[in-house]
């Protein structure tokens, strides 16, 4: 099986498979409790957080995690780590906005 991978040059993809399926045991059951990787392109390994909290935390834990990734995956195969926290709700749309409306600008001053 080790031969068909390296030969298809399928390595790479496999180890991140990997990664991605045993990110609990990875980083651990705190993390991975609170932030799920969410896709993988050209060594970036882009992650989300559940609150902004959490990203800030992943954020400063990101070259500890970049060195256990290295270890599983193999030294350059993620390179950087992105770490997305949750999305803000938009005040641009909605039953009660008004035409011309620039946000919450306009309702706190």
């Amino acid at each position: 099986m080790g031969r068909l991978i390296a030969e298809r040059g399928w390595t790479e993809t496999v180890a991140i498979g990997g990664v991605l399926g045993r990110w609990n045991q990875i980083v651990g059951a705190d993390v991975a409790g609170h932030c799920q990787p969410i896709s993988f392109v050209d060594g970036v390994l882009t992650v989300g957080a559940d609150s902004s909290a959490w990203a800030t935390q992943v954020r400063l834990l990101s070259a500890n995690l970049l060195g256990l990734l290295a270890r599983e995956v193999g030294e350059g195969t993620v390179t950087r780590i992105v770490v997305r926290g949750p999305s803000a709700p938009s005040w641009k749309h909605g039953p009660r906005v008004a035409p011309g409306s620039k946000g919450p600008g306009d309702t706190y001053g």
